[in-house]
């Protein structure tokens, strides 16, 4: 996976020694409440090692989750998704969509750090040959909206096509 750098954060592969990170954050429900149909909090240790391991081998060159750091201090920040979105929505069936999402850990909610990294990682799918992304959040989740049109993503509206939902659906189109 490729990493990347912002003014202030770098985007690098999770490895074995983030778990505690990642269990800290998906065990946290004000990060996993817009998370799904049915939020599940992380419970375990074993549960982030396995999470990890699973997003290693989502890595495609171009498709990936990105742990997000801060340069200044090493503290990691989040987590950056470019992942295709799996079978859901009426039809059942995979869409062939690629969408972008961000987690964050609350320390690092109002620092900008989701904008930041989400233009990256537009930049990074553009330039890989990616037609289109398109992000899906839920409807109550006002902060990922803002976060979706700060980074140049256009509201669509809501759709049921992804997670077995109702979604709100911006997409972002390669301007190459």
């Amino acid at each position: 996976m490729q990493t990347l750098e912002t003014a202030r954060l770098t985007l690098r592969p999770f490895t074995a020694e983030d778990a505690d990170f990642v269990l800290d954050l998906y065990s946290r429900m004000e990060v996993q409440r817009f998370l799904g149909v049915d939020p599940k909090l992380m419970r375990d240790r074993s549960e982030a090692t396995t999470l990890i391991e699973a997003w290693t081998r989502r890595d495609d060159g171009t498709c990936g989750i990105w742990a997000v750091q801060e340069q200044d201090t090493g503290k990691l920040a989040g987590t950056l998704l470019l992942k295709p979105i799996p079978a859901s929505g009426p039809e059942r069936k995979p869409s062939g969509d690629i969408e972008i999402g961000w987690h964050f850990h609350p320390d690092s909610w109002g620092k900008g750090y989701a904008s930041e990294a989400g233009v990256a990682v537009l930049a990074h799918a553009f330039a890989a040959g990616l037609p289109q992304v398109v992000a899906v959040t839920n409807p109550a989740n006002t902060a990922s909206m803002r976060v979706c049109k700060k980074i140049g993503m256009i509201p669509r509206g809501t759709t049921d096509r992804y997670y077995n939902t109702v979604c709100e659906l911006f997409t972002a189109e390669n301007p190459g």
